[in-house]
């Protein structure tokens, strides 16, 4: 009886030390990770500009506020747009193989942060 009190004594310590241990390390990455979003956001606001990157893929579906390029290796990617649509978009068809224009990052499984500066029918 005492051995299977002491073990249950010693799981439940291991138990709070591991859960303080987490909590210790998400506070501090989130703090970071807040600081990095304000000088990202400080840099933005002082006029510098951003870095244009582009991505060559097939346009799978051209919808009101988004359109959807599929790559070589068959990843989709979710550019998104507000009011206006970025320009040459009206110019393509699905289907066609297209260079997307854009500042910002793209992600597999993350939301579209960024511009669209032109959608263009590549070669």
């Amino acid at each position: 009886m005492k051995r299977k009190f002491a073990m249950m004594v010693l799981v439940a310590t291991m138990t709070a030390s591991m859960m303080t241990g987490c909590g210790a390390k998400s506070d501090n990455s989130g703090a970071a990770q807040q600081e990095e979003t304000t000088q990202q956001e400080g840099t933005a606001t002082e006029g510098q500009s951003e870095e244009t990157s582009t991505f060559t893929g097939t346009l799978d579906e051209v919808k009101d506020f988004m359109f959807i390029v599929t790559g070589e290796d068959g990843t989709c990617y979710e550019f998104t747009f507000d009011e206006e649509k970025p320009e040459g978009l009206d110019s393509v068809n699905v289907g066609d193989k297209v260079t997307v224009t854009y500042t910002g990052t793209v992600s597999e499984v993350d939301p579209f942060e960024g511009e669209v500066l032109s959608v263009e029918a590549a070669e």
